[in-house]
């Protein structure tokens, strides 16, 4: 890093609370000439995301979207880092069970990222879960959710057409993987 992006923290305060993020203005001085910049930044515990393959299939949720206007949007399955002391694999075998109703025998990490880091803290972790196995877990909340069995042969379709972040990062990054 050169010297001229070199910054440190010098205060900052809660703009609001809520149950999932936290947004925060924070103030910075760039170590090179003293220059001071506020910035607001979402604070989220980060999440998981899941490419479970299953024999020939992607198993992939349909769920509504409000935040983005989509009633149907088809993702692979996904959640928050929301339990205490949970690493992103347990995260990822927790939310797999929740959302789809599936174990894995073999887990491979594919990719993390963060999804807007001009603004958001929050990483995504990506898995891939092999070898399938049916495993029933209740998230105890309100989700919508319908599961779709998305052929293999079809995977350049899907990539094509998908708009969610994490499942196209998910679905490439599978893609290219060697076999």
């Amino acid at each position: 890093m050169s010297d001229e992006a070199e910054f440190e923290e010098i205060g900052s305060e809660r703009l609001l609370q809520s149950e999932v993020v936290d947004v925060d203005r924070h103030r910075y001085r760039f170590t090179a000439d003293g220059k001071e910049v506020e910035r607001d930044v979402v604070h989220h515990p980060g999440g998981v995301a899941i490419v479970a393959v299953d024999g020939d299939s992607v198993l992939l949720v349909r769920q509504p979207r409000p935040a983005i206007g989509e009633t149907d949007l088809l993702e692979i399955p996904a959640g928050r880092m929301d339990k205490p002391g949970e690493d992103p694999l347990q995260a990822a075998q927790r939310e797999l069970a929740e959302e789809v109703g599936h174990s894995a025998e073999r887990w491979t990490k594919l990719a993390s990222y963060f999804p807007s880091s001009d603004v958001l803290d929050a990483e995504v972790h990506i898995f891939l879960a092999e070898q399938l196995g049916e495993q029933e877990a209740d998230s105890g909340e309100d989700e919508r959710i319908e599961v779709v069995r998305w052929p293999l042969v079809r995977l350049d379709e899907l990539i094509a057409d998908n708009r969610d972040a994490k499942t196209l990062i998910g679905l490439l990054m599978f893609a290219r993987r060697p076999r």
